[in-house]
């Protein structure tokens, strides 16, 4: 797809159009995988053409009478993430809160509560970080729990697998 092609709304202040457009080209831009165990809800691949989201999360959250898609909120706060660090070589810490508040603005922009979306995420996170770590991509970018010192969960993914 032309990236004109992609930019159906335009404007040069804050807009949830605009941003909304941009949430959907991200997501053409990456593969989505949902069939891994992966700690923190959602991660990357080395080479940042695969999206990981925890097999075990929700895909759809109800809300206001409808399901609503996890997924473009995630690619969105991976998407930037993945960007920070590998193109500026910014620290991971730095590199999330970017991401979050850029997962926030497309969940608010697609009519949610933040608090909510928020609300679900927790209440998977803890189930999902302390879950035996079944099948875990090869290729999975460990960046995250190194920058975090977090050698527990490091050494859970080495051993499942990851590299």
């Amino acid at each position: 797809m032309r990236f004109e092609n992609e930019v159906k709304h335009k404007s040069e202040d804050i807009d949830e159009d605009v941003l909304t457009d941009a949430v959907a080209a991200l997501q053409r831009r990456v593969t989505v995988s949902y069939v891994f165990d992966i700690p923190y809800i959602a991660g990357y691949s080395e080479d940042a053409k695969t999206i990981y989201i925890d097999r075990h999360l929700p895909r759809t959250i109800p809300w206001k009478g409808v399901r609503v898609r996890l997924a473009p909120f995630l690619v969105t706060h991976e998407i930037v993430e993945k960007a920070l660090l590998d193109e500026l070589r910014l620290h991971y810490l730095h590199a999330h809160q970017i991401a979050l508040r850029a997962e926030r603005d497309a969940v608010k922009a697609a009519g949610l509560n933040w608090r909510s979306y928020q609300a679900v995420m927790k209440a998977h996170e803890k189930q999902i970080d302390e879950e035996v770590l079944k099948r875990v991509p090869r290729r999975l970018d460990l960046t995250p729990y190194r920058d975090l010192d977090d050698f527990a969960v490091l050494e859970r993914l080495t051993k499942a697998g990851a590299t």
